[in-house]
């Protein structure tokens, strides 16, 4: 079954780059023999019924197909016939890549990157990318002539394993939101709310930083750019129809807003008493640590921006000694928690 859909697709692909104008789905359908088989001719003869869900079907079939090729790559164009129906074209030059050629380093670059993402969708995107510029000859061969995965196991640096996770359920629909321009919704929990709140953002860029993946994009309700760490999404992504128009700006620094945030552009120092055997994340970023009895340790700390909403995340592990800024903004987080 696999080999007849191959087939299909194939021909179905050369007959949409073959033709001179747009093909109707009613001439795809008398050109292409598997369709021919599976669903006999469009046109009938008079008095002739139609099978029962037959066309159904293959408009079904056809838009499947017709996804599938635009996944792989192919670019097909609709415009509207003379009779008024809606046709379909692969041009050419719209389907022709310039030579690519990489040298061994940027092809060893380009295996590391394809091996970061762990998630189905890429992992399948980026094997079907790296064997393009294979069958193309824009990358080098390994050296002892081999070809296949155990020669890829055999590359240079494939001893590294590069990993990225995205395990959040956000991160695909956000990803093609971003890709598609397309406005998204859901549900978000800021780090000093017990309830999440609703936001409609126009998406801009996702990046990694430490571990957790952030949104960056337009807050249409509070009319301004916003940053969203993926994990205190609490709903399901759901996209809005039709793509937005706005400009995105060229430089859209993710990372360094969450540094801000985090307290990484330190402007102070900070002093907190630490329950022993909790709290490593602190430790290691504390310039001084020493012990004040057998429960509690005293340690020091760079303090920024946005400090007192990751000392909130511990708890009643850590007791904020000073400046006194920071113990009122970490109380204020604990209070407008506990009031829910």
């Amino acid at each position: 079954m696999a080999i007849a859909k191959a087939e299909r697709l194939m021909n179905l692909a050369l007959c949409l780059l073959g033709a001179s104008r747009a093909l109707t789905k009613r001439e795809l359908r008398d050109s292409i023999e598997a369709y021919l088989e599976a669903f006999g001719p469009s046109g009938r003869l008079p008095g002739q019924r139609a099978e029962a869900g037959g066309d159904d079907s293959f408009n079904r079939m056809f838009e499947r197909d017709k996804d599938d090729l635009r996944e792989l790559g192919l670019v097909i164009e609709t415009s509207e016939t003379d009779e008024g129906e809606t046709g379909y074209l692969a041009h050419r030059d719209s389907n022709r890549l310039p030579p690519v050629a990489l040298d061994a380093e940027e092809a060893a670059a380009l295996g590391l990157a394809a091996r970061v993402w762990q998630q189905a969708r890429l992992a399948g995107a980026a094997s079907g990318a790296l064997q393009k510029l294979h069958a193309a000859g824009g990358m080098p061969a390994p050296a002892d002539g081999a070809s296949g995965r155990g020669a890829a196991q055999r590359q240079p640096y494939s001893s590294l394993e590069p990993h990225i996770p995205a395990r959040e359920t956000a991160f695909e629909p956000l990803m093609l939101a971003c890709r598609d321009r397309r406005a998204v919704a859901f549900e978000y929990r800021k780090s000093n709310a017990a309830r999440p709140e609703r936001r409609l953002v126009e998406p801009w860029k996702l990046e990694c930083w430490r571990g957790q993946w952030y949104l960056a994009g337009f807050d249409r309700d509070r009319g301004e750019q916003r940053v969203f760490r993926l994990s205190r999404i609490t709903s399901a992504v759901r996209s809005r129809a039709g793509a937005f128009t706005a400009p995105v700006p060229e430089q859209v620094s993710v990372r360094g807003t969450v540094e801000h945030w985090a307290g990484e552009s330190a402007t102070g120092s900070a002093r907190i008493r630490l329950r022993r055997g909790c709290g490593y994340p602190l430790r290691a970023r504390a310039t001084v640590q020493r012990r004040l009895d057998d429960e509690w340790d005293e340690l020091e700390l760079p303090y920024g921006h946005g400090m007192d909403a990751w000392l909130v995340e511990f708890g009643p592990d850590v007791v904020v000694l000073g400046p006194d800024e920071l113990r009122a903004e970490v109380v204020d987080r604990l209070r407008a928690v506990a009031k829910d």
